[in-house]
């Protein structure tokens, strides 16, 4: 995917390699990423991740690593903030591997199309197999529900 403006074009792949190989290296996940506004306001976002939790620590020496090298490697040809942060304790639900990653965690679907009268969803993740997201409604038993019918997808805090 690029971020295109007249004459000139931002290859969000190469960052998003780039940024993946600085999480690793540091023992944390990339769990998105995401380029918006316009060439004035430019806004790179990175969120990492980890099992026992982000800290400020964390995406200081994120920011600072990636700062360096998409300077040297000058893929956003104009100024831009860089923020890199922790996707939260209520965060989306992106890619198929969050709902293996989180299971057991409570999670809130929001459906395209109803099953049975309902549209908003909410269990435990009990995994992710075949393009099906696994929920455990508790006394209903375990649900499966198509991916593709799955337009959001969020953690739910459990106080």
């Amino acid at each position: 995917m690029e971020a295109c403006f007249p004459g000139m074009a931002v290859d969000v792949e190469k960052i998003r390699e780039i940024a993946e190989r600085v999480v690793t290296s540091e023992g944390l996940i990339l769990f998105d990423l995401e380029l918006k506004g316009g060439r004035s306001n430019q806004l790179l976002r990175v969120y990492i991740d980890k099992r026992d939790g982000v800290s400020h620590a964390d995406c200081q020496l994120v920011s600072e690593q990636l700062s360096a090298i998409l300077d040297v490697e000058d893929l956003i040809p104009w100024s831009y903030v860089l923020e890199v942060s922790s996707p939260g304790l209520n965060r989306q639900l992106i890619k198929p591997s969050d709902f293996t990653y989180f299971a057991g965690r409570r999670a809130r679907l929001v459906l395209r199309e109803p099953v049975g009268a309902q549209r908003v969803i909410e269990g435990k993740l009990a995994g992710y197999e075949g393009g099906r997201v696994r929920l455990d409604l508790g006394e209903a038993g375990v649900n499966e529900f198509e991916l593709s019918n799955i337009s959001k997808a969020k953690l739910v805090v459990e106080l």
